[in-house]
């Protein structure tokens, strides 16, 4: 007797981690990181974050769609900390 095939699991939740992870990084790297090291972190953080979509996705195990939830996750990490970046720059104008 074969056994029933599962269900997969969904792969997008691999996507939404990744942003959370991009979104995390960039918040704690523009906390602690001082200003003039700020962006040189911020490349760091994306290299990481590239390497953990590859990581992430080949966990995954399916290759259908492969190429298309890796670049998701990097286009969408890519997009969120460049938002958060451009915050604190924009922070970092304000006179205290």
């Amino acid at each position: 007797m074969s056994e029933p095939a599962l269900a997969p699991r969904n792969a997008f939740t691999g996507v939404i981690a990744v942003w959370a992870t991009a979104f995390v990084g960039s918040i704690v790297i523009g906390i602690f990181a001082p200003e003039e090291w700020r962006i040189p972190w911020m490349l760091v953080g994306f290299g990481a974050v590239v390497l953990l979509s590859f990581a992430v996705q080949l966990w995954y195990g399916r290759t259908q769609g492969f190429i298309f939830r890796v670049a998701s996750s990097v286009t969408g990490a890519l997009l969120l900390m460049g938002i958060i970046s451009v915050g604190f720059g924009l922070a970092a104008l304000i006179p205290s």
